[in-house]
């Protein structure tokens, strides 16, 4: 039977011109998508809000959870699943290698950048040591890199997108891997960061995040050292990497520079793969939903596996901002947020109802901002930072920057690169995108959300165990997040007086003056 196509219910904001580039990290900066809405229904003319009479109302995946999963994902929330956060660099890569080293069949990533000094821990070498050493053994590795356009030409440094340079890096290894490179949208990035292992087999394993293969994010959570970066991925077994298994193949086949005589390397790259038709075995407990930001006009809808519903992936997908949304709309007691960037005026206007509902808000943030291009006008800008600053007005809300000792025991700034979510000890969400407009509009993007009580709790736990060097298990999620608040403040006042010596790594941050 042909598949359902499900079209757009609602638009993205309308572009405003911008300039500029982030130098420090992975954020380019684009016009935003359109978005669509999951459900059997005739669509509408795009507008700023779905009629209530078309609109789907969103609910839990089950009575246990008051966090709904969002209609507008290509992928269904599927049960079975087994999620292991994987806490910074060195953890999630060394998880990553070991099982790139069990595979039996193939190891598909998708990279948007690579440094040149980047190294796997444990003497393991290079990405591409690594990689060649499973294509010795007869798998089949493929990798998708993002190639910049002209806006994003100065991303290139950190980025394998082809060079002549970089050719003949693969002429003289020759390694038995397949290539194919991928402009983003004009202006935007494929900034998916995956890993998959064994695709369509029986143990079959993805690795979805957004740490890049950068020398600063192969360290250890207690980030003893310098130009240190805090990251997470996810460790998913079961039926849902069924589809991140097709989001690979989407990837692969609409490279969209695979026809071009540059666009592809190896052996057997110029040929598509086919799109997974069936889910794997349960693996845990789990309830996850795959979540992405596609931009519009590169993907045709394919059903996932096991489905016949597609969503209309040709106009675009916005269901991660979707999912924000919605998770901070449905918490009753706690969000804690860890991200690069608190830049998109629809999650600080959640993050404000929430706070008057009484909810306690925690979020981690680089102390230092490195912000993206500007996408606003000065006025607007201002408004912007005036309605974000306030959120510091509510008492039950804290910002928190990171800052380890380094040999000589002084302060020394981490660069928050996570992207993760917990709301109520309940539900989680981890991922490559950035809470800015760029990000949420216009980039290749994939998060992993999940419905876990004892995962979200664990997460909850292992982070705030990080950032204050004291063990919360035995508090609440609503007392743990009031104990960040009193440390953080308390370590800010500590290093303000030039002192070093304080509990923990989070010291409160200054929303008033934050990234200005």
């Amino acid at each position: 039977m042909a598949a359902e196509i499900v079209h757009s219910t609602r638009s993205a904001p309308r572009s405003r011109c911008y300039t500029g580039y982030q130098a420090h990290s992975d954020v380019v900066h684009h016009p935003p998508v359109t978005s669509k809405c999951q459900s059997a229904i005739v669509a509408e003319p795009e507008s700023d809000s779905p009629s209530p009479s078309t609109r789907q109302i969103p609910v839990p995946p089950s009575d246990e959870f008051s966090v709904p999963s969002v209609a507008s994902s290509s992928y269904p929330e599927r049960g079975g699943n087994s999620v292991n956060p994987l806490v910074d660099g060195e953890v999630a890569f060394r998880e990553i290698c070991r099982a790139v080293e069990a595979a039996e069949a193939s190891v598909w990533v998708t990279v948007t950048f690579l440094w040149e000094a980047f190294r796997m821990p444990d003497a393991r070498g290079t990405f591409f040591d690594v990689l060649d050493s499973a294509a010795a053994r007869g798998l089949d590795v493929r990798v998708v890199f993002w190639r910049p356009d002209a806006v994003t030409a100065g991303l290139k440094t950190n980025a394998f997108w082809g060079s002549p340079e970089q050719l003949a890096f693969l002429d003289a290894r020759r390694p038995s891997i397949k290539i194919r490179w991928d402009r983003a949208r004009h202006g935007c990035c494929q900034h998916q960061k995956s890993w998959l292992v064994d695709a369509g087999s029986a143990g079959e394993v993805a690795f979805v995040g957004g740490i890049n293969q950068n020398p600063h994010s192969v360290v250890m959570p207690e980030h003893r050292g310098r130009q240190q970066n805090h990251d997470i991925y996810a460790e998913l077994r079961g039926p849902s990497v069924a589809d991140v298994h097709h989001n690979f193949v989407q990837r692969w086949n609409d490279a969209s520079e695979s026809d071009q005589s540059l666009g592809h390397w190896g052996r057997g790259a110029e040929r598509d793969i086919d799109f997974p038709t069936a889910v794997g075995r349960p693996s845990g407990t789990s309830i996850v939903q795959v979540q992405r930001t596609l931009a519009e006009g590169r993907h045709p809808a394919i059903p996932p596996a096991g489905g016949n519903l597609a969503v209309d992936t040709f106009s675009g997908e916005r269901s991660i901002l979707d999912q924000y949304l919605q998770a901070i709309d449905a918490a009753t007691s706690t969000i804690y947020l860890e991200n690069q960037y608190l830049e998109d005026p629809s999650v600080v206007d959640s993050l404000h109802k929430a706070l008057d509902r009484g909810v306690e808000v925690a979020i981690v943030l680089p102390g230092e901002p490195v912000l993206p291009g500007r996408s606003q006008d000065d006025v607007t800008r201002s408004e912007f930072h005036r309605r974000r600053a306030s959120l510091s007005d509510y008492p039950q809300f804290i910002a928190v920057g990171l800052a380890g000792l380094d040999d000589d025991d002084q302060r020394q700034h981490v660069y928050v690169h996570a992207k993760v979510m917990l709301i109520d000890d309940e539900w989680g969400t981890i991922g490559s995108a950035n809470l800015h407009w760029f990000s949420l509009y216009g980039n290749a993007e994939m998060n992993v959300s999940f419905w876990d009580a004892k995962k979200a709790r664990e997460l909850r736990c292992r982070l705030l165990h990080e950032h204050l060097g004291i063990e919360v298990h035995e508090l609440t999620d609503s007392s743990s997040l009031r104990l960040l608040a009193d440390v953080a403040k308390s370590n800010a006042g500590i290093w303000r007086r030039g002192s070093s010596a304080w509990q923990g790594n989070a010291f409160a941050l200054d929303l008033v003056n934050y990234g200005r």
